[in-house]
């Protein structure tokens, strides 16, 4: 679940998945959050996990230069940008940053098959990495989202949503929150939704604070300049563990998928990093690991990881095979798959809302509306007139915007039952993927339906989601 992407950023990434380079076999890829701090004698500083991201402003090939997004803003740089630079890869505009698309080594599809055979680092640097402090930060995380937050577990994670203030269900962001110990929260949310987040939790901070007053306040502190890398593939655990200093104790297989622990990586030489917070999980539905690290540490952490699994196990990969695999992952993208009209329930999410908290009394925004739709009408509830569906498309690939419609009896006209919000080729299945929404009864598996692509009606079949099997690391069966 990420950031929109505009429709010329979208032509950038067909345009590279087109680009012929030398064939390299393919990985899986998953994700482990490493949240860095500071040695003990300076203040404690803090990473993000990141939510699902997305291609933002036009995407122009960027080399060089201060380039600037549509609005004249000048683009930021990740602490990776240099190193980008020195591996030659096709920068563009996404999230108000210089980002990688792809690298001349592999094309889109072989870094996408890499990823799911061995292992990929993806710099999501451009997340927007916070923390939320004070005795009132679990009631606080509460009243914007659905999730359970008081009951998560040290290290442990939950994806999320924060939820409109109008009280309709609608999702401002989606989020992913992590409980750390001393009563502080890792809140990793949407690079393109900087401004429209940090507006948000400024203003509910502020009415929370006059509300509650003192024994209750809330801060928050973003982590701006460190470094997001995200480890993806069945690879991805050895690599990563050649690199732990051993001094840490930490054993990877203990680390199941959703957790987190502190650990030190080996550099370059004999130095090793500060502390880093490691969480498993994965946008793309493989194994592995992100790692938040401080500015002045994240290219040699980054460097340390190519050098330990070398170019045969492990290389850089752009936001264009990034995006390939987290929809096969069945992964939502914000401002696409996503947004301020959809609720939690309509896109499935459902699951992220504890039973506890299914009440329209919980005290989160949009209770009430998420209540009823929990509940099927047949069963008393409001339920939801549209559901979020894969599908899976004969012919040409059917794109965002694309309409889904009902395939006609003999002589009948067709019904339009839904629109397709993310769509593509899928390297790993040889099909055309899509994921969109439908009206609720036309959203079970197996459902026949047409799709609209550029003209032509196409076929197409509703499908269950992930597309590919996730391998989350889930400990030994």
């Amino acid at each position: 679940m990420r950031t929109a992407r505009t429709s010329a950023a979208r032509s950038a990434i067909q345009t590279a998945r087109r680009i012929p380079t030398t064939a390299h076999t393919a990985t899986s890829s998953c994700t482990i959050l490493l949240l860095s701090r500071r040695l003990a004698s300076t203040p404690l500083l803090r990473p993000a996990f990141h939510p699902l991201t997305t291609l933002q402003p036009t995407l122009t090939a960027v080399r060089h230069g201060s380039s600037s997004t549509s609005s004249g803003t000048p683009l930021a740089k990740t602490p990776l940008y240099d190193l980008h630079l020195a591996h030659s890869a096709k920068m563009v505009p996404f999230g108000g940053f210089h980002m990688p698309v792809q690298y001349p080594s592999l094309s889109v599809s072989a870094s996408h098959v890499f990823t799911r055979e061995h292992a990929s680092i993806f710099d999501v640097s451009h997340m927007v990495q916070r923390i939320f402090s004070g005795p009132g930060a679990a009631a606080f995380l509460e009243r914007v989202t659905p999730s359970g937050v008081a009951a998560l577990g040290v290290h442990k994670s939950t994806l999320s949503c924060l939820m409109g203030t109008d009280g309709k269900g609608g999702i401002v962001d989606d989020t992913i929150i992590t409980r750390l110990p001393d009563e502080e929260f890792y809140v990793v949310t949407n690079a393109a939704c900087r401004d429209k987040d940090d507006g948000y939790f400024e203003g509910e901070m502020q009415k929370w604070n006059g509300e509650k007053g003192e024994g209750m306040e809330v801060r928050q502190e973003q982590l701006d300049g460190w470094g997001l890398v995200a480890l993806q593939g069945p690879e991805a655990v050895e690599v990563l563990g050649r690199c732990l200093d051993q001094g840490t104790g930490v054993d990877l297989k203990k680390v199941l998928f959703g957790q987190s622990v502190y650990a030190r990586v080996k550099m370059q030489g004999m130095e090793v990093s500060s502390e880093l917070l490691i969480s498993r999980g994965g946008y793309t539905g493989e194994d592995g690991f992100e790692i938040s690290i401080p500015p002045e540490e994240t290219v040699a952490v980054t460097e340390a990881l190519l050098a330990a699994g070398g170019k045969e196990r492990v290389q850089l990969a752009g936001l264009g095979a990034r995006d390939s695999l987290r929809l096969e992952a069945g992964m939502c993208l914000y401002g696409h798959d996503l947004d301020e009209s959809t609720t939690p329930v309509e896109a499935g999410l459902g699951w992220i809302i504890p039973k506890e908290r299914r009440t329209a009394d919980s005290g989160y925004y949009g209770a009430g509306v998420l209540a009823g739709q929990l509940v099927l009408r047949s069963k008393g509830g409001t339920g939801v007139r549209r559901r979020r569906v894969g599908l899976v498309v004969e012919g040409a690939p059917a794109r965002e915007g694309a309409e889904i419609v009902s395939r006609p009896e003999e002589g009948g006209e067709p019904v339009k039952l839904g629109t397709v919000t993310s769509g593509c080729p899928s390297p790993t299945l040889g099909k055309n993927i899509a994921m969109g929404y439908v009206k609720d009864g036309f959203h079970k598996a197996g459902t026949e339906v047409d799709v609209v692509v550029r003209g032509r009606v196409r076929k197409a079949v509703v499908t269950k989601m992930p597309f590919v099997p996730t391998k989350y690391w889930k400990g030994d069966v």
